[in-house]
């Protein structure tokens, strides 16, 4: 989209509050214990730590730093995390993926 390179600040505002209400939306569906619960699991803590500094990250340097370069390279982090983080509720997704980005980016010089 042209609006995420030359207006990333307003795309990065409501891409994270876009975020925000999908966790939220999720929450009203399965509970708000519920979803906490399974957000804390040992195996998506790290996912979901990283994934909600990210939005953090985005937000802080969208509303109150204002620089778009910073905004741009939080919302890559954010959305990698998001692709991270959902992978987390699929059984064996994060192994399969973390082992097909090896086979394609492993290099010997």
């Amino acid at each position: 989209s042209l609006l995420v390179f030359f207006n990333p600040i307003k795309f990065g505002i409501t891409f994270t509050f876009g975020n925000l209400l999908s966790l939220g939306s999720t929450a009203f569906l399965i509970g708000p214990k519920r979803q906490v619960t399974m957000m804390l699991d040992p195996a998506r803590i790290y996912a979901t730590a990283i994934y909600i500094a990210s939005m953090i990250i985005a937000l802080f340097s969208a509303l109150y730093v204002h620089n778009k370069l910073l905004t741009l390279l939080a919302l890559i982090l954010e959305f990698g995390a998001l692709i991270w983080y959902s992978l987390s509720y699929i059984p064996f997704a994060r192994s399969m993926v973390s082992k097909i980005m090896l086979a394609c980016f492993d290099t010997e010089f």
